[in-house]
């Protein structure tokens, strides 16, 4: 496969569904979990053996979830004891079909049985508990694939050649987040967002945000490459922060549309006195950290009162927070929050980690954050 990067456009050559080769070396994730389980996906499918490894975080997180589907359809794959990587994958082509009960609403494990259902001899079928991001269907509809879906069933024939083709990616909907939530929590604020993804997957936060008194509008709608596009304006939360109504409670189905920006959301809801119940999102518990016991343990040194549960928090109705020595806990979307807190917060703060962390996904936050501020 032939790769040329010029400024922020990727041109790739492909090889067709038989061109990759084994790699000369270990496949290295670095940190990021989708990159480990969308390439398992894509690497069950491929007659050959390959190794993917991670830091030390990624090699914490569980894989036996994306290992089982793929051992289903035919391919062998190998974990360590404790279940997590390094993966070591012995592929083959064709794989077998399988339709496959997700025991998580997971879009990263759906994704990978989706790409390795390219390579099945017939029409992999994939039930999901809640319907989780489609970015991956929307792709590969766009690349000719044969995807369909009925209710939360999804289901993709194997064997199809898939087409080449040029595509706009829209900016990220979870780190523009951040900027979305201290322009919300900051009064004043008049902030636009242009050209930034708005899948219906992904914009529960900004209809949580919305509930919440902040107002959001979207402006230049489009759809790019299968993906809704558009410029969102954000203005402050209106009015008073500390009646006795503004209680958020996040559970359920919402949790898979909403799971990178809990944290968040519970920076926010500490910065404004409001009171916020999580359940059903014990998931947080095996990202880079564990997101419970990070976001619990950061607000507390905020002055916030808030309590860890098996699967959420029950963040009490209070005050403003002040300054804290904060701790990013290794992991970007927590230094992020964190650093949005601290923005609203009354008195400097200082969050351990936090450059080396951020630096794993959005090392200009800094800069962006600073001219949110100003």
């Amino acid at each position: 496969m032939h790769v040329v990067r010029d400024n922020s456009t990727v041109v790739i050559r492909g090889t067709g569904p038989s061109g990759l080769q084994e790699p000369p070396h270990v496949l290295d994730a670095q940190n990021s979990g989708t990159t480990m389980r969308l390439l398992a996906g894509i690497l069950a499918g491929q007659p050959f053996p390959t190794t993917i490894t991670g830091d030390d975080s990624l090699r914490t997180r569980p894989m036996l979830r994306v290992a089982d589907p793929l051992r289903l359809m035919g391919a062998r794959v190998e974990l360590e004891a404790n279940g997590c990587a390094p993966l070591r994958i012995n592929g083959c082509r064709p794989l077998q079909p399988i339709h496959y009960r997700l025991p998580i609403a997971s879009a990263q494990i759906k994704s990978a049985v989706l790409l390795a259902g390219l390579a099945a001899n017939g029409i992999t079928t994939i039930e999901e508990p809640a319907q989780t991001r489609d970015h991956t269907e929307r792709m590969l509809q766009e690349f000719g694939a044969q995807v369909e879906r009925n209710g939360n069933a999804l289901s993709v024939q194997g064997g199809v050649t898939l087409r080449s083709r040029s595509l706009v990616v829209p900016g990220d909907v979870s780190s523009a987040a951040f900027f979305i939530g201290a322009a919300a929590a900051l009064p004043g604020s008049d902030l636009f967002i242009r050209d930034v993804g708005l899948n219906p997957t992904r914009t529960a936060f900004l209809s949580t945000l919305s509930a919440m008194g902040a107002d959001i509008r979207i402006e230049d709608e489009r759809l790019e490459g299968g993906e809704p596009v558009g410029t969102l304006r954000i203005r402050g939360i209106r009015g008073g922060a500390l009646n006795e109504s503004l209680t958020l409670e996040v559970s359920g189905a919402t949790i898979s549309n909403l799971i990178d920006e809990l944290p968040l959301l519970g920076f926010i809801a500490a910065s404004i006195g409001w009171e916020m119940k999580l359940r059903d999102a014990k998931e947080l518990r095996v990202k880079e950290s564990d997101r419970i016991a990070a976001t619990v343990e950061n607000l507390s040194r905020m002055g916030a009162r808030i309590e860890a549960q098996p699967d959420g928090w029950q963040l009490y109705r209070g005050g403003k927070l002040h300054g804290a020595q904060l701790s990013s806990f290794g992991d970007h979307r927590i230094a992020m929050a964190a650093a949005v807190a601290a923005l609203v917060a009354e008195g400097p703060s200082e969050i351990e980690g936090a450059f080396h962390s951020v630096a794993v996904s959005l090392p200009e936050f800094w800069t962006l954050l600073e001219s949110v501020a100003e």
